[in-house]
């Protein structure tokens, strides 16, 4: 299961839209936009992946993507904005079912193991915690909740790889469009001194404090309403993502603080619009690491944030790319010397003596 918020029994029902398409990560993207409580990627023909790299999540040649609904949601406008925005458009195959209850915690708990990232950066749900032997592991209980974010989707992983990979010590941290709070968590779990977390999601803003307790970092760890970065998205044309700039408020306490780290995974389009935001956010010689855009919009997002930020080499997976960034230092203002023009022996900066021979 990839994104959304984790359905769980309670005898609501859901419907499900199925969606056979050549781009099933920008499937997952539009249903996501669109409501859905969760993705799934399933096997559309019988090409099983076989033992994946850890932290890895590889689709089949054939994927059918799967959302997940309220049983009351109306389809009609995710059914039009796949046929609208795929670029196989109208020659995407959407279905749509009704499912009867089902107890989607132990189906979800069955089906994910522990995953590890780096050399020892764990995401495990707490039931199968003890499963994980390593004995200077660093480990992330994450449990089905309200949020996005359990370290399954590559652009999700390759943050938490960069993230085990760094050394985070000390530092403060910014999570931009934070979901379950896993990336804000992981970064404190790793040594990082604070962290603060911002979503447009209100249930993602709980799942975020349920999460840091249940870790044990809650006390480092702020969470704010930062609406804007996916609010009021429209499929301007395809692949892109806009968001409305009167959207763009956040709370003044996060809108004046400079970090260490910014962590966005969002969206390619966000991220272009949010450029101007998360480079004030950055402290000058601070890292940005920006993920949740497919390789065709790497440019335009470096681009949003030239010159202030400095890129390093995208690290690529399964058609998304992670950037890293440093934020440049900031220049001093050059001091202007007054100008002085001398006219007949004397100067616009004061009167000249006269000299005396002797």
């Amino acid at each position: 299961m990839k994104g959304g918020r984790m359905p769980v029994a309670g005898g609501r029902g859901y419907k499900e839209l199925n969606v056979l398409t050549l781009h099933p990560e920008f499937a997952e993207e539009i249903l996501l936009a669109s409501g859905a409580h969760s993705v799934t990627f399933i096997d559309a023909a019988d090409n099983p992946v076989l033992e994946p790299a850890p932290g890895e999540t590889p689709l089949w040649p054939r994927t059918r993507t799967v959302g997940l609904f309220d049983r009351s949601a109306d389809l009609k406008p995710a059914i039009a904005a796949l046929h609208d925005t795929l670029p196989d458009g109208r020659a995407a195959v959407v279905t749509t079912a009704r499912l009867p209850d089902k107890d989607w915690v132990r189906i979800w708990l069955r089906d994910w193991k522990p995953l590890r990232f780096g050399a020892r950066l764990w995401v495990t749900p707490h039931a199968k915690r003890g499963q994980i032997r390593q004995k200077d592991a660093v480990i992330v209980t994450l449990d089905p909740g309200l949020a996005f974010g359990t370290g399954t989707h590559p652009t999700t992983g390759l943050c938490l790889e960069w993230l085990a990979g760094a050394d985070v010590k000390g530092k403060t941290v910014l999570d931009y469009g934070c979901g379950s709070g896993l990336l804000a968590i992981a970064a404190l779990k790793l040594g990082a001194r604070s962290a603060d977390a911002a979503d447009i999601d209100p249930q993602a803003l709980t799942a975020t404090r349920d999460n840091a307790r249940i870790n044990g970092v809650a006390r480092k760890l702020k969470v704010y309403r930062a609406p804007g970065f996916a609010a009021g998205l429209r499929y301007a044309q395809p692949s892109l993502l806009k968001v409305a700039p009167s959207l763009l408020k956040v709370a003044p306490s996060l809108r004046e603080a400079t970090y260490d780290l910014v962590l966005a995974n969002i969206l390619s389009g966000p991220l272009v619009t949010l450029a101007p935001r998360l480079i004030k956010a950055c402290k000058p010689g601070g890292t940005l690491i920006l993920a949740g855009l497919l390789e065709h919009h790497a440019r335009e997002v470096r681009a949003a944030y030239a010159p202030k930020v400095k890129w390093k080499p995208g690290v690529r997976r399964e058609g998304w790319v992670r950037l890293e960034g440093i934020r440049a230092p900031l220049m001093a203002p050059a001091v202007k010397a007054p100008a002085v023009k001398v006219i007949s022996g004397r100067s616009r900066a004061g009167r000249a003596r006269p000299t005396r021979a002797r």
